[in-house]
């Protein structure tokens, strides 16, 4: 059996889940179409059959999970929602002991510095929505972002909770950890535990070798807001550059639209559902490590990563009952990754380069985003800058695997900096698909008012074929404004 759909029928929460026979397409086909049957199918079905008729027999005499108690056995999402808040509250209890085990340091001449900010935001649509549930038109969310540090002679603790409230879409209404972690230095060398953001990369469209944390993907589509990793890292600083290593032993599933939200896919996916190839599903442990250096004007990363894949297949899953409704469940299967990041500096260039080679669910392949940046200083005698961008992005994974947008795709962009006291920023760009007649384009704007004020700007256009990748996307152009009050 596929070992993505072993790890469905084996899944505790599960003991009744038709399995899928097929993965989930972006743009709403699959690979066959229905009514076709591939040779041999009648007689796997037949054996699944059999199969699912022995695991019957044999769950009856297991032990009842505790969350299916006076349940039935089809309202598994009660059941993982369960355990999700069970392994919650421990990930809490072990940083409120991390914090009680470092009371004695805190207590220490130091000092506590404060800041965050608050932020109203407004989301304009041009188009009606696509589909049945999203609302037309204007959505508001207010954000919250605070941050306390502390500072001892060697140690430090970092405590980044953060929370949005939407109006529209409430699994857009979150909040999140980002960083709470205890940290001590040495001489070279640095010993952390905790929730923390890491952050590996170089190139500007896709940041392909940055895998330690997992995306907040309803904060934003450019994958750039992330959630917090719980981890132990171990840094190494010597004359040969600087040793990374990395144990995360608890997972991050990624967030992603409910049915009210926009800017998803055209069935919902059920985040409360998430299947695991591991056995231990959110608690494998996962390994990375990683050695940077810089030779002369070439900085040099390279990593290694074995765990659970941030990315999610998308496995579609009718229930069962008079109204089946069909969703998508995210299922994250077992990776290891190699990876390097390179960037060349020369005068005004900046060369750039990110690599991954990734053995996955079902084949390896290879990914890559390289290009230039190249910087105009002083505009017209000015104190402006202008940087022209160009990346090509390739991928040559498999339909196994999770879909990517950037298997052959050309981004050309520009920042500009104009370097005055609001601190005022542009930065714009358009990703152009080679086999397709798809683009995606992009703005950012960003101006600070006053002391403490931050306006922003965004603006997404979509241009998707209809029997393409961004089809559905087509009707998801939209204007964004934000404006943050900080402290």
């Amino acid at each position: 059996m596929n070992p993505s759909l072993e790890a469905l029928s084996r899944h505790p929460c599960r003991s009744s889940l038709p399995i899928p026979t097929r993965s989930y397409a972006l743009n709403g086909r699959s690979d066959q179409q229905a009514g076709e049957k591939p040779p041999k199918e009648v007689e796997r079905r037949k054996v699944n059959r059999q199969q699912q008729s022995k695991s019957k027999q044999a769950t009856k005499s297991r032990p009842v999970p505790k969350c299916y108690k006076g349940r039935s056995r089809l309202l598994f999402v009660p059941c993982m929602k369960q355990r999700r808040n069970q392994a919650i509250s421990r990930l809490l209890a072990s940083l409120l002991v991390l914090l009680a085990l470092s009371g004695p340091l805190l207590a220490q001449e130091s000092e506590w510095e404060f800041s965050g900010d608050v932020g109203l935001e407004l989301r304009y649509f041009a188009d009606d929505a696509l589909l049945p549930g999203q609302d037309d038109g204007f959505g508001a969310s207010v954000a919250l972002n605070f941050e306390a540090e502390w500072f001892g002679d060697n140690s430090r603790v970092s405590i980044e909770p953060f929370l949005r409230l939407d109006s529209v879409d409430s699994e857009r209404s979150h909040f999140d950890l980002r960083e709470a972690y205890w940290a001590y230095e040495g001489d070279g060398w640095e010993v952390l535990a905790g929730l923390n953001k890491v952050f590996w990369g170089v190139t500007e469209s896709r940041h392909l070798v940055d895998i330690i944390n997992q995306t907040d993907l309803v904060e934003d589509l450019d994958q750039e807001q992330k959630l917090g990793q719980p981890m132990i890292r171990g840094l190494l600083e010597r004359d040969w550059g600087l040793f990374e290593i990395y144990v995360m032993p608890y997972f991050r599933e990624r967030t992603f639209p409910g049915a009210d939200g926009r800017l998803r896919t055209p069935l919902v996916v059920d985040t409360d559902a998430a299947v695991y190839e591991s056995s231990a599903d959110q608690h494998h442990t996962d390994i990375a490590l990683r050695w940077s250096h810089y030779f002369g004007d070439v900085d040099i990363g390279v990593h290694a990563f074995h765990g659970t894949g941030r990315e999610p297949r998308l496995l579609p899953y009718s229930s069962e009952g008079q109204a089946p409704v069909p969703t998508l469940i995210p299922f994250y299967h077992q990776v290891t990754q190699l990876g390097v990041d390179l960037q060349y500096t020369k005068d005004a260039w900046l060369w750039k380069l990110e690599a991954i080679g990734q053995h996955g669910f079902a084949d390896d392949f290879f990914a890559s985003v390289a290009g230039f940046e190249y910087t105009f200083y002083g505009i017209n005698d000015g104190a402006s800058d202008l940087g022209v961008l160009v990346e090509y992005l390739y991928d040559d994974r498999g339909p196994s695997e999770p879909i990517t947008l950037f298997d052959d795709d050309v981004f050309v962009g520009a920042r500009w900096a104009l370097n005055d006291v609001q601190d005022t920023s542009v930065l714009a760009g358009v990703v152009f698909d080679n086999k397709e007649s798809e683009w995606f384009f992009s703005l950012e704007a960003e101006r600070r008012i006053g002391e403490n004020y931050t306006a922003e700007a965004r603006v997404r256009i979509f241009n998707g074929d209809p029997q393409g990748q961004l089809g559905f996307f087509d009707r998801e152009d939209y204007v964004e404004v934000s404006l943050a009050r900080y402290f």
